[in-house]
């Protein structure tokens, strides 16, 4: 069972949004970082740990769906991934569900759905096994 913080990577091409989703959920007692391209967010997950990650699917370079596969191509449990996004209709739902996503949430989103929304991946981790 996991007793530390919960570690979020937040992955945004505004550093504005990255920033702020850092300072909410640092407010919460969330550990968190920010990150504002895939190749910056693919070198900090190696450091961090993240026990999940918030991406936003618009980013130059590499794409957020593009650093979704990519995270889950790693060694160990697959990460808690979170698109937070403007996108809404039904292709970027399918875009998100195929690239590994655990969640997708259209921006604006509001603070307790977030935490709500990440707060489930820590209570999987403390459900006992059967």
């Amino acid at each position: 069972m996991k007793t530390e913080r919960l570690r979020v990577l937040c992955v945004d091409d505004n550093h504005d949004v990255a920033d702020s989703e850092v300072l909410l959920l640092e407010l919460f007692g969330i550990e968190a970082r920010a990150c504002y391209d895939g190749a910056c967010a693919l070198a900090e997950a190696r450091q961090f740990h993240p026990d999940a990650y918030l991406v936003d699917l618009n980013m130059p370079g590499m794409d957020g769906c593009e650093l979704a596969r990519e995270l889950r191509t790693g060694q160990g449990p697959p990460p808690f991934l979170v698109a937070v996004t403007a996108k809404s209709g039904k292709e970027d739902y399918r875009r998100t569900a195929e690239a590994g996503f655990d969640a997708h949430l259209v921006k604006p989103v509001t603070p307790d759905h977030l935490l709500a929304v990440l707060f489930r991946t820590r209570a999987s981790e403390q459900t006992p096994p059967a």
